[in-house]
């Protein structure tokens, strides 16, 4: 019988990182892949000696358009199929849209939009016809217009809306799929998006770890959305209650205050 892994992207740090724990905490094999191959190395080394079998190490930059194809076939090459895809990695930038590198936000579009298309859909047999489970990693910001940080609130607001929609294409084919959209969580993806973390401190109560296992969590128990924090679940509805052009204001308020 192939062996199944569950293979998490971004697994370097953040959230992916303590996906990855979670998963193997509950007995998953691993394949993890993020930019950072020592980082994935000191990781797969640090889950193995918990007792599980060490995790596949898959180094490559999901802006380049042919990761589908490094990682399809570094998985062949292992003989094993998935089981379980999380689409964890992501990133964005702070800034107008119309002043920031034009390059810099394509490579947004590549990670959170096109390598999550990519990896969902080539993937989507085998976690068919192994009755498994799709996470992907959206954001409390896909349900916002973001100005200030235009292409990555849009992005989100794609991964929310391609998930629910593969969600109701792969149910009754078995698979559990189920998007995460957290807060601001205190992790590197501040810094990398040059967003200043002060203005954050009142909203990052929920911790990396904790979300990770909320997520595990609800896609074990096939959620359609896992929204970690007491806080961050009223978002989408409250905003019912809100002109577009009031949240739209509010939004670019709150972002200028951040940088």
């Amino acid at each position: 019988m192939t062996e199944r892994v569950t293979l998490i992207t971004g697994a370097s740090a953040g959230i992916g990182t303590e996906l990855a724990r979670v998963f193997a905490a509950n007995g998953h094999r691993l394949a993890l892949t993020a930019r950072r191959a020592d980082r994935l190395e000191a990781l797969a080394s640090e889950l193995a000696a918990k007792g599980g079998k060490k995790p596949i190490v898959i180094a490559c930059d999901l802006e380049d358009p042919a990761a589908g194809e490094t990682i399809a076939a570094a998985l062949a090459a292992e003989g094993i199929e998935l089981d379980h895809l999380v689409n964890n990695a992501g990133f964005g930038v702070f800034g107008d849209a119309i002043e920031r590198d034009r390059d810099e936000q394509i490579g947004i579009v590549d990670v959170n939009v096109r390598a999550l298309t990519d990896l969902s859909l080539r993937f989507a047999d085998q976690l068919i016809r192994n009755k498994g489970g799709l996470l992907n990693v959206g954001s409390v910001a896909g349900f916002l217009p973001g100005p200030g940080m235009a292409v990555y609130y849009a992005s989100k607001a794609y991964v929310i809306s391609f998930t629910e929609a593969l969600r109701a294409e792969l149910a009754p084919r078995g698979v559990r799929v189920t998007v995460l959209c957290p807060g601001p969580v205190p992790t590197e993806f501040q810094a990398r998006a040059g967003v200043g973390s002060q203005h954050d401190t009142a909203l990052l109560n929920v911790s990396a770890a904790d979300v990770a296992q909320e997520a595990y969590r609800g896609l074990m128990a096939n959620k359609r959305a896992v929204l970690p924090g007491l806080g961050i679940k009223i978002v989408p509805f409250a905003l019912r209650f809100f002109p577009r052009g009031f949240i739209l204001a509010a939004t670019s308020r709150f972002q200028r205050r951040r940088h």
